[in-house]
């Protein structure tokens, strides 16, 4: 993925969050000099995960399979004693597709905050981690909703569902609605250990510097 792609759209992203009038951090605007300039705030934002994320999971086709991220808050899995949550923005675009995963340990809810609809397919895990082809039960606000194996569940702007753990879901946008503004609230969130992919996908995208960083993205934040 071109950093000139990832560039471009964190200023498509921080356009959408300001068009819901939902202000980010003061550290999503900083650049690397500042970052470096601030060595303790760089290493807890790179340790929680906090910040940035632009991935089009290796598939070298943000478009069609991609995912823009920006995480507010996040506690560490591996110290109990943090925070015991997670909260995150998601861009999804029309027919843009995060592909089939699950989560062992977070469980979370997903927040249509604006914009199109959104659309998620769940399965159920066997216990040698497939797909199985058995009927799936989700909260979606509060409401039990079951659902065929794979079929889509549509969220319109305001309706959130509950993913709990290992249950695989995909999701994207729904065409001809526009791009999808998301929202996520979770227990802590770990993309290093914590995302099992069924393909064996990658999580984070290959990047070629064809231009300069515009914003870091959290793992590239200083050690």
């Amino acid at each position: 993925m071109k950093r000139s792609e990832i560039n471009r759209q964190q200023r498509a992203a921080s356009a959408l969050f300001a068009d819901y009038r939902f202000a980010l951090p003061l550290f999503a605007t900083w650049g690397e000099a500042q970052w470096r300039s601030d060595p303790e705030t760089a290493h807890y934002c790179r340790a929680h995960q906090m910040g940035w994320d632009v991935t089009d999971f290796g598939s070298g086709d943000f478009a069609r399979r991609g995912l823009v991220i920006f995480c507010v808050r996040n506690g560490l899995q591996s110290q109990p004693h943090s925070k015991p949550y997670a909260e995150k923005l998601l861009v999804v675009g029309e027919d843009q597709e995060t592909p089939t995963h699950a989560h062992r340990i977070k469980m979370e809810d997903i927040i249509v905050r604006g914009g199109g609809n959104l659309i998620i397919e769940f399965h159920n895990m066997t216990e040698d981690g497939r797909r199985a082809d058995t009927p799936v039960e989700v909260r979606v606000d509060g409401v039990r909703t079951a659902l065929e194996p794979g079929a889509p569940l549509r969220l319109a702007p305001g309706q959130s569902v509950t993913i709990t753990r290992n249950l695989w879901h995909r999701f994207y946008g729904e065409p001809g609605k526009g791009t999808v503004f998301v929202g996520e609230v979770s227990q802590v969130n770990d993309d290093l250990t914590d995302n099992i992919f069924l393909d064996g996908l990658g999580r984070f995208a290959a990047i070629e510097e064809d231009e300069a960083k515009l914003y870091p993205l959290w793992n590239e934040l200083p050690k």
